[in-house]
């Protein structure tokens, strides 16, 4: 029989998460990077620089995932599908780990905006899953909704020659797309399009602002 965890155990474990978010390097992944063994391409300093940038949209976007997460584990129920987002928390840290990968190799540096969007997220997360499961599932479907969008633009902006980068997007792209059929499949609401189009514009300033922040 598994012991309950105390509110302290539980903080305890939540801040080492905040920790293993936030910190350089700490988050570790469970696959192996879909850029290994793939040629590293040749850049113009134009080029290099707006890759930096699109990589530390989506690595700030991975943090905002991770808070999401947290946040609802904190207060969602979902005892039917806890597994399943266990799982897609997982995934997310997969895809944290490989974009501060690639940012490290092209001599880039993550958002110094992380703490702050994390804090957004967590709160939103928390909101969400003290509401109900279905709203809760359903703010996971409309996000992973978002970040689809977000990654068919960046494969389109990405250098061509640049297949290191371009495998980790894909990667991500088919793993965004999975977690969001999840999380309609299990009875998450699908949102309204004036709810979904206030997403879109906390979205657009979030990667507005990283891209060189």
């Amino acid at each position: 029989m598994s012991r309950q965890l105390s509110s302290t155990d539980q903080w305890i474990g939540q801040f080492d998460s905040v920790l293993r978010t936030l910190l350089p390097n700490a988050a570790q992944a469970s696959r192996p990077s879909p850029a290994d063994d793939l040629p590293e391409a040749t850049f113009s300093e134009a080029e290099r620089e707006h890759t930096v940038g699109l990589m530390r949209i989506n690595h700030t976007g991975e943090v905002c995932a991770q808070a999401l997460y947290q946040g609802q584990g904190l207060t969602a129920k979902l005892p039917d599908t806890r597994e399943q987002m266990e799982r897609a928390a997982q995934e997310e840290i997969d895809h944290l780990a490989w974009c501060a990968a690639r940012l490290e190799e092209l001599d880039g540096r993550t958002s110094l905006l992380n703490p702050l969007f994390y804090a957004a997220s967590f709160g939103l997360g928390a909101v969400a899953g003290a509401v109900g499961d279905r709203v809760s599932l359903g703010f996971v479907a409309a996000t992973e909704e978002q970040v689809g969008k977000h990654l068919d633009q960046h494969l389109q902006e990405l250098p061509p020659a640049d297949s290191r980068s371009r495998a980790v997007l894909e990667q991500m792209r088919e793993d965004e797309a999975h977690h969001e059929r999840w999380a309609l499949e299990a009875g998450g609401a699908r949102f309204p399009l004036p709810v979904k189009l206030g997403m879109r514009l906390v979205s657009k300033v979030m990667t507005q602002s990283v891209y060189r922040l």
